[in-house]
């Protein structure tokens, strides 16, 4: 970023209001770490799995690419995302005709791509496919439109070969905050509307009506969505949980520590890699474990129930001043790097995440869907639309 030449006034700008904001996030994280006592190691890795998007992003928008270089760069990435729909595919083939062996989760949990025998991987490998198959779509206007459709239904399959319900129903979710967006645009908005309808009617009508879709029936319970709902009380858990905890009204402000509640971090890495950052000094909270029992064991297993998702996660390690700064984050980056509908729709599809499970903090696919987002915000650049 700082060795790039040939900046515009605008991208310059652009790169110098990520860095405001990843500045403050580390400042806070800092202040968070010392007012709770949490581990240095627990700094570096909270900070780098919620900032290492917006670190790479603007690293990448301050490449001069010119379009040759961005040509090459744009097929290499792409390769990328072609090779992990092939063997999410190809995996598929090999655990339903036994050829490969599939771990305790089902052969469905096991259709992961490049994220093979991961926990987790399915919804991973499925989220990622998804961002790379629109992309593509839109932005290899060179290729036959039977091509670009095709690799559309490669995506489609993966996600339901996998049974990753929630991927679709992110989508859709997305896609209704890409609406709402418009609203200014009653033609455009007018067209998302009509189209979103059809598709959505021709999805409940499959999910009834043919057994391959019939999985997602089991989301299709209204009573335990009300106020008092089992799936309502279990996703806020979070929000009677923390706070008792708070030794001080400091701690609305910086939350209980990087790493000592429900992120990423927290809930899951320092758990799974202790004997790597235990001696490091890594610390963790009683937060962590009564919000995972409330969970453990619940009829609601599915991890569109959690109470452990991304921005409560956030919220709970960095206080209402943290949860700020990184949705400035997103903000800068909405605004100011999304320049059209296909763009705009891979920010919300990550923010949109956030509110189900910790895949917003997941590196696998927050990296994939913003390369893709830098990759179009410079098409557009050089087509002088950027």
């Amino acid at each position: 970023m700082l060795s790039s030449r040939h900046q515009s006034r605008r991208q310059l700008a652009t790169v110098q209001a990520l860095l405001v904001g990843l500045v403050a996030l580390f400042a806070i994280a800092t202040a968070s770490a010392l007012l709770n006592n949490a581990g240095l190691i627990n700094v570096f890795l909270g900070l780098m799995i919620i900032s290492e998007p917006f670190i790479f992003l603007a690293a990448l928008i301050s490449v001069p690419f010119t379009q040759d270089s961005l040509d090459q760069f744009k097929n290499w990435i792409l390769r990328f995302g072609a090779i992990h729909l092939g063997l999410a595919l190809l995996q598929k083939v090999g655990l339903t005709t036994g050829l490969l062996a599939h771990t305790r989760m089902t052969i469905e949990d096991n259709i992961q791509g490049v994220f093979y025998l991961s926990s987790g991987g399915h919804v991973v490998g499925a989220s990622a496919s998804l961002v790379f198959g629109l992309y593509y779509y839109v932005s290899a206007k060179t290729m036959p439109v039977w091509i670009r459709t095709s690799v559309l239904a490669a995506v489609m399959a993966q996600v339901l070969f996998a049974d990753a319900k929630q991927v679709i129903l992110v989508a859709f979710l997305a896609w209704g905050c890409l609406i709402f967006s418009k609203i200014t645009d009653f033609k455009v908005a007018f067209q998302y509307i009509i189209a979103a309808g059809l598709l959505g009617y021709t999805f409940y009508w499959c999910i009834y009506n043919v057994d391959f879709f019939s999985a997602y029936r089991g989301w299709i319970r209204p009573h335990i969505y009300g106020p008092n709902g089992d799936a309502t009380v279990l996703k806020t858990t979070p929000f009677r949980v923390i706070p008792n905890h708070y030794n001080s009204f400091l701690n609305w402000f910086f939350g209980l520590g990087p790493g000592h509640t429900i992120g990423r971090i927290g809930g899951w890495m320092i758990r799974d890699y202790w004997s790597l950052v235990g001696p490091m000094g890594a610390t963790t909270h009683p937060v962590t474990d009564l919000v995972w029992s409330r969970w453990r064991g619940n009829y609601l297993d599915s991890s569109f129930f959690s109470p452990l998702w991304g921005w409560a996660g956030i919220w709970g390690d960095l206080g209402l001043l943290g949860l700020g700064s990184y949705i400035y984050l997103w903000f800068v980056t909405l605004t100011r790097i999304t320049k059209d509908d296909v763009s705009r729709f891979l920010v919300l599809n990550v923010i949109v995440n956030g509110f189900i499970f910790t895949l917003m903090e997941e590196p696998g696919f927050t990296l994939t869907s913003i390369v893709l987002v830098g990759l179009r915000w410079h098409e557009l650049r050089i087509k002088g639309r950027g």
